[in-house]
């Protein structure tokens, strides 16, 4: 990554009033899957975890690499968008996602559209990485590598919990600063 820093030279984000986002859900079909956990993260690096009631179907990947992991008290949807509009506030952040295609969808369904806390337009990660020449497909898979030249320890987040996942991306995004602001 060493020849990508200077490209991080130019990573002057927008705004810093944004917030990491990650959800797990029971199916990559919107139109039949449901949010199941959504995890947020806030700059200053407050957190909000919440599982979500569901008794719906789930896709076979769900229930072998999802389900297993959600050990959480499960709440309403009611009470889950009481919490998150209490945690994010008045502000409206601008949404980070990694995947943000799924997890805007869910957030959405959740919240619906004309109500979702956030600005409506996310901002993708994965956007970022690719316009800094890294493979956004790939990033975790080559995680020696990227992570460790960021002095970030994988070991500290287990993948496919929307909490690490959330504080995982705020991590490498601080990092990404941290480099732009280097002589």
């Amino acid at each position: 990554m060493r020849n990508k820093d200077h490209f991080l030279k130019m990573f002057k984000p927008f705004s810093d009033n944004i917030i990491f986002i990650d959800t797990e859900f029971s199916s990559l079909n919107p139109y039949k899957g449901e949010i199941m956990s959504i995890g947020l993260v806030k700059l200053s690096g407050e957190e909000l975890y919440l599982e979500l009631e569901y008794q719906g179907e789930t896709d076979e990947w769900v229930k072998l690499n999802i389900v297993p992991t959600l050990n959480g008290p499960k709440i309403s949807r009611e009470e889950a968008i009481k919490k998150i509009k209490t945690f994010i506030g008045d502000k409206k952040p601008f949404m980070i996602a990694y995947v943000n295609q799924f997890d805007t969808i869910y957030l959405y369904k959740l919240f619906g559209v004309e109500n979702n806390p956030c600005y409506w337009i996310p901002v993708d990660f994965a956007s970022i990485l690719f316009a800094l020449g890294i493979n956004p497909e790939s990033y975790r898979d080559n995680e020696n590598k990227f992570f460790r030249r960021l002095g970030i320890d994988l070991e500290r987040y287990h993948q496919h919990n929307s909490l690490d996942d959330a504080k995982l991306l705020k991590d490498v995004y601080l990092e990404f600063l941290r480099i732009s602001k280097q002589d």
